[in-house]
């Protein structure tokens, strides 16, 4: 990826995370059930990243994140290129997830293999069939690591 579209990448994932953080206000903690079935896909979706299963990952993506992307296999270069230390990471933490107008946002601490922090802050919606599914994913360096 070229360092222009980098930037770009960048300043949207700033601005999202900052409207974000405006929905904080409103936001509401998730019910421990809830919350352990939230962090469930997302433990899914790296553990088929990590053994490059293309199909398990992409099913864990809503229906309209799938119908933009197309394929699994489209979906995995896209996390590949564009969010390695999600594709990879060396650990991972879990924030407490809340809700906001039917959906819910996830905070996910992780450490890529240079040790370096990121903030990934996951967005998933219920589905009908009352599962939840991955409909966006913001990562940022960590500039104020945890100890």
């Amino acid at each position: 990826m070229n360092r222009p579209t980098q930037r770009i990448l960048m300043l949207l994932a700033v601005a999202w995370a900052a409207a974000g953080l405006h929905l904080r206000a409103a936001a509401e903690p998730l019910p421990e059930p809830e919350a352990q079935k939230v962090r469930e896909v997302i433990v899914a979706q790296l553990s088929a990243l990590a053994l490059d299963d293309a199909d398990k990952a992409f099913e864990t993506a809503t229906p309209e994140v799938r119908a933009a992307i197309g394929t699994p296999t489209r979906f995995l270069a896209l996390v590949r290129a564009a969010y390695p230390m999600v594709y990879r990471p060396a650990s991972v933490s879990f924030h407490r997830p809340e809700q906001e107008d039917g959906g819910v946002l996830q905070m996910v601490e992780i450490r890529d293999d240079d040790d370096k922090a990121w903030l990934a802050l996951f967005a998933l919606e219920r589905q009908p069939d009352q599962s939840w599914r991955i409909s966006g994913c913001v990562v940022a360096e960590n500039h104020w690591q945890t100890t």
